[in-house]
């Protein structure tokens, strides 16, 4: 990991990371509680740890046929999971964007909660990897 992505993702943490990180682990535990929600649950725990630490990493696609999160039925659950959880968790980094947005030096941390709040509509069917 290069020195300037650790510090980023070291004050990323500090100021909203840590809060952003609990969210998606207390919907991945919420719909894990449920039994049903577990593939929902996989998904929202992937996010949460890129969510601790995103600087340095990507979410992109799963490969079509990967798993059952991609394809037709990965689109009817991110639908469900938008009207379950991903309205919330993209209201919350919404809200702490625009916040971070108000000084000079909140801008890249600010742009970060807002691809995060994009992920929010559709995290099933994605990975996250280094580079």
């Amino acid at each position: 990991m290069a020195p300037l992505t650790l510090v980023l993702n070291i004050l990323w943490f500090i100021f909203g990371g840590f809060i952003s990180g609990l969210a998606w682990l207390f919907a991945a535990l919420l719909l894990a509680i449920t039994i049903v929600g577990l593939p929902w649950a996989q998904a929202a725990f992937r996010i949460a740890i890129f969510s601790f630490a995103p600087f340095g990493k990507h979410v992109v696609p799963r490969p079509a046929g990967a798993d059952l999160g991609t394809g037709p039925l990965g689109f009817v659950m991110n639908v469900v999971w938008v009207v379950v959880a991903g309205w919330w968790l993209a209201l919350h980094h919404v809200i702490i964007a625009i916040a971070q947005m108000i000084s000079i030096i909140g801008i890249p941390f600010g742009i970060q909660h807002l691809k995060l709040a994009l992920i929010s509509f559709a995290p099933v069917g994605l990975r996250v990897v280094e580079g």
